[in-house]
């Protein structure tokens, strides 16, 4: 048998061993050169001296000139291995009288702590100002009955949740209380009752489109390279209840079933930014209007940003409006015009943001839309995007101004962030959750199409295919040569006139009548308990963005990756420990080296943003153990 990899001695540094390791470093040697001149690795000399993994191995930083209470990561071996949080049945109880606001986040100190990676999301959760911004507008709760979980631990709550894999309410009962309690420095998390009481209180004060607006304001000014553009699209969520809901095609899984339709707004990155419910039966080219209208609100009035839509925006009349409302647009046209001629592309590279290039064959030209029946034409530019392969070209129109068209080419075709955003947002973050069973009554006086319409049409249509076909069998009889029959003439003739009553019939009933004279009993689902969850969702989604974002640098494989990683680090255990005002997580090593060096560099990042655990004073430091 071949002998054992890795080091063959004992484990153990003697105490020799550590005099002459202290004395080397101290002469002014690098880690490097001391771990050569002793035959053992840097990390034990890192262990043996008490340097950080994060310290440069100058030869002239030396242990003693370090903060130790700064820098030096602490020592775990004395904390206990799944501590129980304490234990807080005094305050439950004075919850329970009225006495108490808020119970106040107590650290739960130990080592190997389940699901402890997810505080890695605190720093980008910060970032989105979602506790802070929830504060100020539900403002401080004043003592109620049982009001032990606080705003702040109902919205962590719902974060937490949401990085372990459980983004409904009922969720809670999979995940366990006491692991979520540590999460929040309290002695367990809510239960689910708990949980839908509290949203359901603030769904009472009607603050959820402040939350989302104000959510929006902070994003916007945070990141204004990303929000340069604005991608529009509408997503339905299938309804599947029991309630007279109208009903819509879902294409994605092309059915006609009873929806809920929202219009969603996200940056360059595909993160979202805005959402709302839109009216039952909306187009997004009606939807515009109104995106204009808050975009404009959050960016002010001297800029000029541009939103991107699919071919269901496809409007001249509102890329006229637009464009004299001061915004760029950027579609694909609804039918494809003629095809440019093989001489008119060029080459043309486009590096963007994260350094990879982009190659497209273009051909860059004017051209003019005529519609309200050719009264009124709009002008824009159209580039097409040559597929070298299949032939296939593209065509994309705009009023950006941009020298390089592949530019505006790349900025098209990134409208698949947004896709991706659903998909993503579907899977992980019950973008389709049905979060509560009310419903509210509907617009009685929206006009809808008239089923009795439909029907006499129906009827009408039928009575049309059937004389159409026996038309036709008539046709070939008389190619066969066989005499005109009496009764057959008469039959058509009574058959015409039927088709004449049937359309004289269907012409009396209007197209489209009040919905309260269609459907009484029609009702929407209530937007508001959504709209707050919607909110609690889009930030951590956003969050974890970010993090996937910082991570790409520290992992090479980070494009197909990232995410995988960063929810890999949400649901391993962790060491916590207070050490003066910090709060330290040790993560535990990830499955592979390569793995745990990306996230040891994350955690770098993450450590300097000098992020403070909500409802405390303490700083949160990240770092990754070294493996055993």
């Amino acid at each position: 048998m071949n002998d054992r990899p890795g080091p063959k001695g004992p484990s153990k540094v003697k105490e020799a061993k550590r005099q002459e390791i202290a004395h080397l470093r101290a002469s002014g040697l690098s880690l490097a050169e001391v771990a050569a001149r002793t035959g053992v690795s840097t990390a034990t000399i890192r262990r043996v001296t008490g340097t950080p993994a994060n310290t440069d191995s100058d030869p002239g930083v030396v242990p003693d000139a370090l903060d130790d209470a700064a820098t030096e990561p602490p020592d775990s071996g004395e904390l206990v291995a799944l501590a129980r949080p304490v234990d807080r049945s005094p305050e439950r109880a004075a919850a329970r009288f009225w006495l108490l606001d808020d119970a106040l986040p107590v650290i739960c100190e130990g080592a190997s702590l389940p699901s402890a990676g997810a505080l890695l999301i605190l720093p980008a959760l910060g970032a989105t100002g979602l506790l802070e911004i929830a504060t100020g507008i539900y403002g401080a709760r004043k003592a109620a009955y049982y009001s032990f979980y606080s705003l702040r631990s109902l919205f962590c709550s719902i974060v937490f949740a949401c990085l372990l894999g459980e983004v409904r309410a009922e969720g809670f009962t999979r995940i366990s209380p006491t692991d979520l309690g540590r999460l929040l420095g309290l002695d367990r998390g809510p239960e689910v009752n708990a949980v839908r009481r509290r949203i359901e209180e603030l769904a009472k004060l009607w603050r959820a489109d402040q939350l989302l607006d104000q959510l929006a304001r902070r994003h916007i000014t945070s990141h204004e390279v990303a929000t340069a553009i604005f991608y529009v699209d509408g997503h339905v969520s299938a309804y599947r209840g029991g309630r007279e809901v109208g009903k819509a095609r879902v294409a994605r899984i092309r059915l006609s079933m009873p929806p809920e339709l929202d219009t969603w707004v996200c940056d360059a990155h595909g993160d979202g930014i805005l959402v709302w419910g839109a009216t039952p039966g909306a187009s997004l080219v009606g939807e515009l209007k109104l995106v204009a209208d808050k975009v404009r609100s959050h960016v002010g009035p001297d800029a000029r940003p541009t939103i991107c839509f699919d071919r269901g925006g496809w409007s001249p009349k509102a890329f006229s409006e637009l464009d004299l409302a001061g915004f760029y647009i950027l579609t694909y046209p609804k039918k494809p015009a003629a095809p440019e001629p093989a001489g008119s592309f060029r080459p043309h590279v486009h590096t963007d943001a994260t350094g990879h290039e982009h190659h497209y064959l273009l051909a860059d030209s004017r051209v003019t839309i005529a519609y309200q029946g050719g009264k009124k034409r709009f002008t824009c530019r159209q580039i097409t995007r040559l597929d070298p392969e299949t032939g296939h070209q593209t065509q994309v129109l705009t009023t950006r101004r941009d020298k390089d068209p592949a530019a505006i080419a790349h900025l098209m075709f990134s409208r698949w962030n947004q896709e991706n955003f659903f998909r993503y947002m579907r899977a992980h973050y019950g973008l389709d959750a049905l979060d509560t069973y009310a419903t509210i009554d509907d617009d009685r006086e929206r006009m809808v199409p008239n089923p009795a319409r439909r029907k006499a049409d129906r009827r009408l249509g039928e009575a049309r295919r059937s004389l159409t076909t026996a038309q036709a069998n008539r046709g070939q009889d008389s190619l066969a040569g066989r005499p005109p029959d009496g009764a057959i003439t008469r039959a058509f003739a009574d058959a015409t006139a039927h088709i004449d009553e049937l359309a004289t019939a269907a012409r009396a009933f209007p197209a489209r009548v009040p919905l309260g004279e269609a459907r009484p009993g029609s009702v929407r689902l209530a937007p508001e308990r959504k709209r707050i969850h919607d909110a609690i969702r889009m930030a951590t989604y956003n969050a974890e963005s970010a993090l996937a974002r910082l991570v790409g640098p520290h992992y090479a494989r980070a494009d197909d990756e990232a995410r995988t990683l960063v929810r890999e680090v949400f649901s391993s255990p962790a060491d916590l420990q207070v050490v003066g005002g910090e709060l330290h997580v040790r993560l535990d090593p990830l499955s592979a080296p390569r793995r745990s060096r990306a996230i040891a560099g994350l955690c770098q990042e993450l450590t300097a943003t000098r992020t403070t655990y909500p409802g405390t004073d303490l700083t949160l430091v990240y770092s990754v153990k070294e493996p055993d």
